[in-house]
């Protein structure tokens, strides 16, 4: 990991070298583009990665202040590669600092040591990111306006926040990728990280190029509150194996979110933005509101939910399996109290004091079987 100790160092360029002082690498780059704001010649350069680029100044009303508005384009991929920089650097701190620290205390296995791992760092992304989405949402006042998610589409110009919102989750996603050899992630943990990490990464650039940004940031919002509750009930499952009621909760948030999110998706796609005034392609205007788009967006996010849900029923029935087997195993470790057994009489000369006639022989007769 970055910023740790180590006693003998690695070959240079290694690629234990590169694993340990990632951090470290990554850190000196970013401050590089730093160090150019400094310079005439090169601020313009760092800028563009630094800052939200594409904003837009518009004047709602005569007497209003103008507002600024930002939009999207091809210089917002230096922006996310800056932001991916400092994910990478933030990931270092959190797993340097708090998460191996807490492993040295619980002492738990490889196969528990990866997943809480992973528990931790997403545990907090999708705590930050909710908090973050929720006061987005907040100023939106969606709650008392659902309609705002296809109204006035396409939705070019976006807030300040929205746009920074949207690099920095896209900017996270792209970071765990290179994470998976920075982490040294088990071989067969990668394909199932890699099947989430595309999915997000896929699904939050998709809503951010297809102007559906509102859509995506109500579908977000909901589905993060879900998964930091798995993470953070997996978090406490390691610290304590009896601590399992927060699985319990998240199993039934985890079915409302997918219902709301198949709710959302079907009023906007099928109902709301075929009933818009603006219809047709256009790139230059940031219009795909046709229908074989819509088709799409929704067969991708049915797709999705449904590969989710089956995830989810397998995970509940190997819990249910395993819990079975726990129970049987109790049973049987706790046997029956075994019957005391009766003695049985001696054969012996004498059985319980009585003496046999047998043995009772007269002197005479003593002398009779001599002769």
């Amino acid at each position: 990991m970055g910023f740790r100790k180590k006693n003998k160092s690695p070959p240079v360029l290694s690629h234990e070298f590169v694993i340990q002082n990632h951090a470290d690498m990554v850190s000196c780059l970013a401050m590089i583009i730093l160090l150019g704001l400094m310079f005439e010649v090169t601020a313009k350069f760092a800028i563009m990665f630094i800052t939200v680029q594409y904003n837009v100044t518009q004047v709602l009303d005569e007497k209003s202040d103008p507002v600024n508005l930002y939009q999207y384009g091809p210089k917002d991929a230096a922006t996310v590669f800056f932001y991916l920089l400092i994910a990478v650097i933030l990931h270092a701190l959190i797993q340097e600092y708090i998460l191996d620290k807490m492993n040295r205390r619980l002492h738990l296995s490889k196969t528990k040591h990866s997943k809480f791992n992973e528990s931790g760092q997403l545990a907090a992304f999708y705590l930050f990111s909710f908090i973050w989405g929720c006061s987005i949402l907040t100023a939106e006042d969606f709650a008392t306006n659902p309609t705002f998610l296809w109204e006035g589409y396409p939705h070019t110009h976006m807030v300040f926040q929205v746009k920074f919102f949207y690099i920095c989750q896209i900017a996270y996603w792209l970071h765990a990728l290179p994470e998976l050899y920075f982490q040294k992630v088990r071989k067969e943990d990668i394909p199932r990280q890699l099947y989430y990490i595309c999915l997000y990464v896929v699904h939050i650039t998709g809503a951010y190029v297809l102007n559906l940004h509102r859509l995506g940031l109500v579908l977000l919002v909901p589905h993060y509150l879900v998964e930091l509750l798995f993470h953070a009930s997996r978090l406490f499952y390691f610290s304590d194996e009896n601590k399992q009621k927060g699985f319990t909760l998240w199993a039934l948030l985890f079915v409302i979110a997918r219902l709301l999110t198949l709710t959302l998706s079907v009023l906007t796609f099928g109902f709301g933005l075929p009933r818009t005034e603006n219809q047709g392609f256009s790139l230059a205007e940031g219009n795909f509101n046709v229908l074989t788009i819509r088709m799409t967006c929704l067969a991708a996010i049915c797709l999705t939910q449904a590969w989710m849900m089956w995830k989810f029923i397998n995970f509940q029935l190997k819990k249910w399996r395993e819990h079975s087997q726990n129970q049987a195993s109790k049973k049987k470790a706790v046997s029956p109290k075994s019957k005391p057994q009766k003695r049985e009489p001696t054969r012996g000369g004498a059985a319980n004091g009585v003496v046999k006639s047998e043995e009772k022989t007269s002197p005479r007769a003593r002398k009779a079987k001599a002769s």
